[in-house]
C-alpha cells in the first residue's frame, strides 16, 4: 500500500486547489476535490474508511489533470496517490470486462492490428445511415457512453505503412530520430505520423520507425491496472534499449504518451531500482515532437521563409500532459504562428475533460460537462481551427464542439506545420 498518511499530514487545507480542480468545477462537492481526496486517503490508511463502492466512485471521478499539483504550496502529488489508490481499487473490485479486454489488446500489437482492421471494415455499417455535418465526425450510440462522436479507423495503421527500419535516405545524415507514435495516432489519426515524416524529410533527418513498440501504458496506469503497466513499461524499455544508441532522439507526437514515458515510467518504477535506472538512461533522448523540432532543428527558420501563409485563424488548447506536466506550450505556438494567424482563447490551460477510460465510459456526464466550457471558449475566438498536441484532447474537443453545433476543425500542430511546408 502507498503511504497515503504522509500526503494527508502535509496537506494544510489552504484550498488553493479547489478553484482549479476539473471535477470540482463540474461537481462542486468538497469530497470530490483534491483536499477531499487527500483526507479520505488518510482515513483509508488509518482504517477509518472502508474502500467500498462509494469510495471507489469518488476516487474514480478525478480527471488526473494535475491542476492541483501545479498550485499546491507543498507540491503534494495528489495525482500520484490517486493513481495508487485506483490500483488498490482494481485489486479489490476487479476491472470492468471491457477495460480488461482493452488492456489485454494493449499487450499485443498483433491483436490490436487485427481488431482495428475488423473495426475498419465494419465502420461503414455503423455510420452509413447517420448524417455527416461539414468537418464534424458522425455520431453513434455506444454502450456505456451514450451519443458520442468517435474517431474513424484506418485499415493500415501508421506502423504498418513503413518498413521496420524505414529511412528517407541511405546517406549518412547528421541527425537520426525514432518515432514513438502512440495508439490513437497509429490507428485513428494516421495523418499525425505522416505529417511528422514530411517535416523530417524536409529537414533531411533520417528516421527509424520501430514497429515492435507497444502502448506507453497510460490508459492502464490511470485506471489502476498496474500489472498491464508493468508489462508494457518493461517491454518498451527493453525494446528502446536495442536502438537508443542509433538515434539522437525518440519523438512522441502525443502529450499523454510523452508525459507517461518521460514522467510516469520512472514514478511507476520507484520500487524497482534496476528498471528505474534503465528507464532513466533513456530519458535524455525522449522528447515531445514539437519541443525537439523547435529546439533542435531549423524548422522555425524554414517556416519563416515559407510563402504559404494561411489566412485561417487558429486557437491553441494546452493539453494537461503538455503544459502542466512537461512545461511545453510555447514551442507549438511558435511553430504554428509562423504561417497561421493565432488567437488565444480565454483559458487555453483549462482541462478539456477527457479524463481517461473511466471518465469516457462510466462517468461520461462529468467529461461532457467539463468539455462544454472549452467549446464555448473556442467558439468565442471565431477561430476556424483548434489545435492541440494530443489525440485524447482531439476526441474530447471534437465531441464538445459537435454537441454545441460549433463548426470548427481540429488539427494537430504537426498537421498544420506539414501543410505549410507542403
Amino acid at each position: 500500500m502507498y503511504n497515503y498518511q504522509k500526503i494527508t499530514d502535509d496537506c494544510v487545507k489552504c484550498g488553493k486547489c479547489i478553484p482549479v480542480c476539473t471535477i470540482h468545477q463540474v461537481n462542486s462537492d468538497e469530497v470530490t476535490s483534491p483536499r477531499g481526496f487527500i483526507d479520505l486517503l488518510g482515513a483509508y490508511e488509518r482504517g477509518e474508511l472502508e474502500l467500498d463502492r462509494n469510495a471507489k466512485d469518488i476516487f474514480e471521478s478525478c480527471f488526473l489533470c494535475t491542476n492541483c499539483t501545479a498550485v499546491c504550496p507543498n507540491l503534494l502529488p495528489t495525482d500520484l496517490v490517486i493513481e495508487h489508490v485506483r490500483a488498490d481499487i482494481a485489486k479489490k473490485f476487479g476491472i470492468a470486462w471491457y477495460k480488461r479486454f482493452f488492456f489485454l489488446l494493449l499487450r499485443s500489437r498483433t491483436l490490436m492490428d487485427c481488431l482495428f482492421r475488423i473495426g475498419y471494415v465494419f465502420t461503414p455499417c455503423a455510420f452509413k445511415s447517420l448524417p455527416l455535418k461539414k468537418s464534424i465526425r458522425p455520431r453513434i450510440k455506444m454502450p456505456f457512453v451514450g451519443q458520442r462522436v468517435l474517431p474513424m479507423l484506418n485499415f493500415t495503421p501508421f506502423l504498418k505503412k513503413y518498413r521496420d527500419s524505414y529511412r528517407f535516405s541511405k546517406k549518412n545524415r547528421p541527425q537520426k530520430i525514432a518515432i514513438f507514435i502512440g495508439c490513437l495516432a497509429n490507428y485513428n489519426y494516421r495523418s499525425i505520423g505522416e505529417s511528422l515524416m514530411k517535416i523530417l524529410e524536409r529537414l533531411e533527418i533520417d528516421v527509424i520507425i520501430p514497429k515492435k513498440q507497444l502502448c506507453c501504458g497510460a490508459p492502464a496506469y490511470f485506471t489502476g491496472d498496474f500489472d498491464t503497466v508493468d508489462f508494457l513499461v518493461r517491454r518498451n524499455i527493453e525494446y528502446f534499449e536495442t536502438f537508443i544508441d542509433e538515434v539522437d532522439a525518440i519523438l512522441i507526437p502525443e502529450a499523454t504518451c510523452s508525459a507517461m514515458v518521460k514522467e510516469d515510467w520512472e514514478r511507476f518504477l520507484e520500487n524497482k531500482p534496476e528498471w528505474r535506472e534503465r528507464a532513466g538512461k533513456l530519458m535524455p533522448k525522449i522528447f515531445m515532437a514539437t519541443e525537439w523540432l523547435y529546439k533542435s532543428t531549423k524548422l522555425e527558420e524554414i517556416l519563416q521563409k515559407s510563402d504559404k501563409n494561411s489566412q485561417e485563424l487558429v486557437t491553441y488548447h494546452d493539453p494537461c500532459h503538455a503544459r502542466k506536466v512537461q512545461g511545453i506550450f510555447k514551442e507549438p505556438r511558435s511553430l504554428i504562428s509562423q504561417n497561421y494567424k493565432m488567437v488565444e482563447m480565454s483559458d487555453p490551460n483549462r482541462c478539456c475533460g477527457f479524463g481517461g477510460v473511466t471518465l469516457q465510459s462510466e462517468k461520461f456526464k462529468y467529461a461532457k460537462a467539463a468539455g462544454e466550457p472549452k467549446a464555448k471558449m473556442i467558439q468565442d475566438t471565431k477561430a476556424t481551427i483548434v489545435s492541440a498536441e494530443c489525440s485524447a484532447c482531439r476526441i474530447q474537443l471534437t465531441n464538445a464542439l459537435d454537441s454545441h453545433g460549433v463548426d470548427v476543425n481540429f488539427a494537430h500542430p504537426l498537421e498544420l506545420i506539414a501543410k505549410a511546408l507542403d
